[in-house]
């Protein structure tokens, strides 16, 4: 895990917000204007899913934090106002799941995300 220059956000604060049980633990990362933009098979590159606000970041957490499946943080590296981390889920079914994000920090909040992911199928 990486060390940090933000106040109020480092490695183990990311990785209880991921590898928490509830969708408000990660979303208390995410700062009130946070967006998030998500590229995976359904939203490729050109049109990416874009999430705008806490409301719509929320929403989702609720329904990824309502399935039976886990999650845990591979690696992260914090470089002052950035992040990047790894991450691997698994659902009880053994389908896999893995997302890299790229983030942004401010007052020791995420405020944007560019998150890739894939998955078994």
């Amino acid at each position: 895990m990486g060390t940090t220059a933000t106040p109020g956000f480092n490695a183990d604060t990311l990785r209880k917000g991921v590898e928490g049980h509830t969708a408000a633990d990660l979303l208390s990362l995410y700062a009130d204007d946070a967006q998030v933009r998500i590229v995976d098979r359904n939203a490729q590159p050109s049109r990416p899913k874009v999430l705008r606000g806490r409301q719509e970041i929320g929403a989702m957490f609720e329904d990824i934090y309502s399935r039976d499946m886990t999650h845990k943080v591979d690696q992260c590296i914090i470089q002052g106002d950035h992040a990047a981390y790894s991450q691997s889920c698994q659902y009880s079914d053994g389908t896999r799941v893995l997302a890299e994000s790229m983030i942004t920090l401010r007052d020791g909040k995420i405020t944007e995300e560019i998150l890739i992911q894939a998955w078994d199928e």
